[in-house]
């Protein structure tokens, strides 16, 4: 392709989201509303884990880094997005959509793996709780978060570079409302089969092996916690991973529904329904679920709404 003729694009345009131009004001308020409170409960999140002495634990440290994930996650997404509901041309140049497809790349396999670690870390807390300390010192901690983060950089180099060395040189209208992987390619104007394989292999791999790890971590949990002799002790003991649990299960639902389907099957409207949920929506919702369904975080909120209160008396 190098030595053929074409008008090389300079700028994407994006459909966006297809709605009844009435909703408008009201789609827009209403994203906008899911983004603050992403903004506010991971960033109040994070404040309450480091200023709370109750919350420096393994544990926390991992939820903390979920947190700015879910931050930096949702930002590469949603302020382009809110902007987009008032702009008839939804343009992004050439280099933003490069720089936005690496960075949501990027973040969503941090998030993937570092829910594997958190995973981990669970079964190491239900597993020997008077050694949970001893086990997981601050050098592990380290490479579990670290470790993610270098999977996220691989996983995003594959997908963006595969993506855009290949020549653009016709259609520049995105079926979406920001640069995701499936969409451009079928702006390529060149074969696409090969990059698809390696996109779809590589992706997978992340959403595997970490699920894997997940899963296999939760195996072993349940057998930890049978062998807990107490009703009591079993119910406490599932409590402290109920709330990861469940933070797993509506991301890797999200995802999989997405990119593990037939092509046949694959729908660019349905991709854009289920997107808003994992930009927007899943940020949102962890940090109220480690709030409303652990009780530490719950009495480290009301230990600083005291305080609060004490200094403003």
């Amino acid at each position: 392709m190098a030595n053929e003729n074409y008008t090389r694009v300079t700028e994407f345009i994006f459909t966006g989201l297809n709605y009844n131009p009435q909703l408008q004001v009201f789609l827009f308020l209403l994203f906008l509303s899911f983004y603050i409170v992403n903004l506010t409960g991971n960033l109040g999140m994070i404040i309450l884990i480091r200023i709370n002495s109750h919350l420096h634990t393994p544990m926390y440290f991992f939820l903390s880094h979920l947190s700015f994930v879910d931050i930096c996650f949702s930002s590469v997404v949603s302020p382009k997005m809110l902007n987009d509901f008032f702009v008839k041309r939804k343009v992004i140049s050439f280099l933003g959509c490069a720089l936005q497809q690496w960075f949501f790349g990027f973040f969503v396999a941090v998030e993937c793996f570092l829910l594997a670690s958190m995973a981990y870390d669970r079964y190491v807390a239900i597993r020997n709780p008077l050694l949970y300390f001893i086990a997981m010192s601050q050098g592990l901690c380290i490479q579990l978060v670290v470790g993610p983060y270098v999977i996220g950089f691989m996983n995003t180099m594959t997908h963006t570079t595969n993506t855009f060395r290949l020549p653009f040189c016709g259609p520049n209208v995105i079926n979406h409302f920001f640069c995701d992987v499936f969409p451009l390619f079928s702006l390529v104007c060149a074969d696409t089969e090969l990059t698809k394989l390696v996109v779809f292999v590589v992706a997978g791999a992340v959403g595997v092996l970490s699920g894997l790890i997940i899963l296999v971590s939760y195996v072993y949990i349940i057998v930890a916690i049978l062998k807990i002799r107490s009703a009591h002790g079993r119910r406490k003991a599932f409590s402290t991973c109920s709330s990861h649990l469940t933070a797993v299960s509506i991301l890797y639902g999200t995802l999989f529904s997405i990119y593990v389907q037939p092509s046949a099957s694959f729908s660019l409207d349905l991709n854009k329904v289920v997107s808003v949920f994992y930009t927007a929506v899943i940020p949102m919702l962890n940090p109220l679920i480690y709030s409303l369904r652990n009780k530490e975080v719950k009495d480290a909120i009301h230990r600083a709404v005291a305080k609060g209160k004490t200094c403003w008396a």
